[in-house]
């Protein structure tokens, strides 16, 4: 057993003991978890989609915002790998940690908990490899993001229902021989590394459509994570089974770190309608929580006034015109993020909390009692 900060567990046992008189989540079967994460979005990316685009985003649908401090254990500015690793097993670690402890321990994740305590199936979608720090942390554990083979050869094992994204080389061009894309074939599943093709619900799916991550929209990369949310949540949906989905977002954080304003529009673009797909889906599922967060923000970004010089009366002026998004750097900064909750369990998702709390959070939003990440 691993232990928390006295303040965290605190807080968790105070709204445990709270639950049974908070009216949020419902009493008709088990609740599905829809979590999405976008990585590298801080408020001032969620902003951007406020002024560019021509429809309203989906993040006005929300009415129960949160906000999350990131920092790990080890480092005031937190990765990725230590910012998921946080919010899927409730225990901050450090920097480049997958699901282990700062001591190295593995730590049980929430979507390992609900496969193996409550019966859920179990989804991940990614734009980056299958193997990279967000996605890893949900059924992995080393000690170094940069451990794919490892990492790799843990998820051939994980019995994760359905997942999409890159990563094929660490499945098939690996140093120890191994073909794992040929040892989950041979475990039930239905694989394929050209395209969303139709799922098999009598088999578990998965697939790999980039050798390493799939390209950014900029570079073209289409409709995947809209249409891969939505094959995963039509398949999840057949059984019957209640459910957890994480879907990452990853270039956001791809389009800070390149200073790329353009990259940056065009991601939240295709967030906020990956977004839509989960809202649309609610609306037809009401016994389905969405958490809709960040893992950090990346590129200190703010939005500032555009400022366009043209001549008067042959004299140089410069005026105000249109919203522009500036960086202030290329790296991950401390910021809080915010948090948008939909759902059963909404309500305790508000105020300000630290990064291991989702965790937290989610399970009670489920009434489940075992907490196994967690020392009375």
């Amino acid at each position: 057993m691993l232990r928390l900060s006295k303040i965290s567990s605190a807080l968790f046992l105070a709204l445990l003991a709270l639950s049974a008189c908070t009216p949020q989540a419902k009493e008709d079967g088990p609740i599905n978890v829809i979590f999405l994460i976008g990585d590298g979005m801080g408020l001032p990316q969620v902003s951007s989609a406020f002024y560019f685009g021509d429809d309203a985003p989906n993040f006005l649908q929300f009415e129960k915002i949160g906000l999350m401090k990131t920092n790990s254990s080890s480092h005031k500015v937190t990765d990725s790998a230590a910012a998921a690793t946080a919010m899927a097993t409730g225990v901050r670690s450090y920097n480049r940690a997958i699901s282990v402890s700062p001591d190295s321990l593995s730590v049980p994740s929430i979507l390992e908990l609900l496969r193996d305590q409550a019966g859920y199936q179990t989804g991940l979608v990614s734009l980056t490899t299958i193997t990279h720090a967000t996605p890893a942390c949900f059924y992995a554990h080393v000690e170094d993001r940069d451990q794919h083979e490892d990492i790799a050869a843990q998820l051939a094992t994980a019995r994760v229902d359905f997942f999409a994204g890159g990563g094929l080389k660490y499945f098939t061009q690996r140093k120890d021989q191994r073909n794992l894309y040929q040892e989950l074939l041979g475990s039930n599943y239905h694989l394929d590394s050209l395209q969303l093709s139709a799922y098999d619900p009598a088999k578990k799916n998965g697939y790999f459509l980039a050798s390493e991550s799939l390209p950014s929209k900029v570079e073209g990369r289409g409709n995947f994570l809209p249409d891969a949310t939505q094959l995963g949540l039509d398949y999840l949906s057949e059984s019957g089974k209640p459910f957890f989905l994480m879907v990452e977002g990853s270039y956001i954080d791809w389009a800070g770190h390149a200073e790329n304003d353009t990259m940056l529009i065009q991601e939240m673009a295709d967030f906020n309608e990956t977004l839509g797909v989960v809202l649309a889906y609610l609306e037809k599922h009401p016994n389905t929580l969405l958490v809709v967060t960040a893992d950090h923000e990346t590129g200190g970004v703010s939005l500032d006034k555009q400022y366009e010089a043209y001549k008067v009366f042959g004299q140089q002026k410069v005026i105000p015109s249109e919203v522009a998004i500036r960086f202030n750097s290329n790296q991950h900064s401390a910021e809080l993020v915010p948090v948008f909750a939909k759902g059963p369990g909404e309500d305790y998702f508000q105020g300000i909390y630290q990064n291991n709390e989702i965790y937290f959070r989610m399970l009670q939003a489920l009434n489940i009692q075992s907490f196994s990440n967690i020392r009375p």
